[in-house]
């Protein structure tokens, strides 16, 4: 992993699709709070075959099963932090090996992005979904901080080519991330947020003041939106952009070339009470929607809870046009 001035997501046009709801399409079981952690510990065979089934689809870049890890998150269901950061290099080491499998058997290199949920995701209580926290600055620079470390200690093991941190509700937690780096210098992440509406993060801020925070500094080589309907995506690369030309006007090292990403949901909804998604989804009208979003200015476009690998197709085949 590097740091400007190389950018790691400077080719790259198809992002891979859902993890944990594949892994539920496939008859794993989710309902621990660790989410898809439960699976990468218990049958990681079926974590390699969801990457495999998107290489294969088209994705140029895949993120790993980890979006869930972390030793507070581990440490509230008793488990010891050093479980959690081999969970971490496991989740890394079975997308590194499935992507230069695919690449050996004459596929494209993609990208391997270690996929780092929120503070919220630890929490399990859906707190990435509006970011009211009852902690610190500084507990939310330790807690990104710690897995920051971790996998960029250097073992002898597969690293993954940058960071993502996901589903990011608020401006402070950007702001903890972007602290969080700071020992960090080697290297490159994307941030990406998810929204209540057309304009503002879920916890209420500007998406493009929390942009215009992070994109400054020199780990940030992409900002986004996920887990977002895909019908608000459109105006979020609207903010995303005004959020870029933001820093960049006040330092000019964020105009650099700036990957926006988009990876939204399928445009099903979930039912809290009943505890099941509604609405449908079609992967042919999301390829349609994805040509839309590359033409808006997304430069990488992919695809959220629910989505599958029909729709990475979609896309794959929308980048291509």
């Amino acid at each position: 992993m590097r740091g400007w001035p190389w950018n790691p997501l400077a080719s790259v046009r198809v992002l891979d699709g859902g993890l944990a709801t594949e892994l539920e399409f496939l008859g794993a079981d989710l309902s621990g709070p660790l989410w898809s952690a439960h699976v990468l510990e218990r049958q990681p065979e079926l974590v390699a075959r969801v990457h495999r089934a998107y290489l294969e689809a088209g994705a140029e870049c895949i993120a790993t099963a980890s979006y869930q890890v972390s030793r507070r998150g581990y440490a509230e269901l008793g488990l010891k932090a050093a479980r959690a950061d081999r969970a971490l290099l496991r989740a890394v080491e079975i997308a590194v090996g499935e992507r230069d499998a695919a690449e050996a058997g004459g596929g494209r290199r993609a990208l391997v992005a270690a996929s780092l949920g929120p503070l919220g995701a630890a929490l399990h209580n859906g707190a990435e979904y509006h970011g009211n926290y009852d902690c610190g600055f500084d507990e939310l620079v330790r807690f990104h901080r710690e897995r920051i470390e971790v996998l960029t200690a250097g073992a002898d093991l597969p690293t993954a080519d940058l960071l993502a941190f996901e589903t990011i509700p608020s401006l402070d937690e950007a702001r903890a991330i972007v602290a969080a780096l700071a020992n960090a210098p080697e290297v490159s992440v994307w941030i990406s947020f998810t929204c209540r509406d057309g304009e503002h993060v879920a916890h209420g801020e500007r998406l493009r003041d929390c942009v215009a925070a992070v994109a400054a500094a020199p780990q940030v080589a992409g900002v986004g939106v996920n887990c977002v309907p895909p019908g608000r995506v459109t105006a979020l690369l609207g903010e995303l952009r005004a959020g870029v030309d933001l820093a960049a006007r006040c330092e000019p090292s964020a105009g650099r070339e700036m990957a926006l990403l988009a990876y939204p949901n399928s445009g099903e909804a979930w039912d809290a009470e009943a505890r099941r998604w509604t609405g449908v989804t079609d992967a042919g009208e999301f390829g349609v929607m994805a040509g839309e979003w590359f033409a808006a200015g997304a430069q990488m476009v992919g695809g959220c809870c629910r989505t599958r690998p029909e729709h990475v197709r979609a896309i794959a085949a929308a980048a291509r046009q």
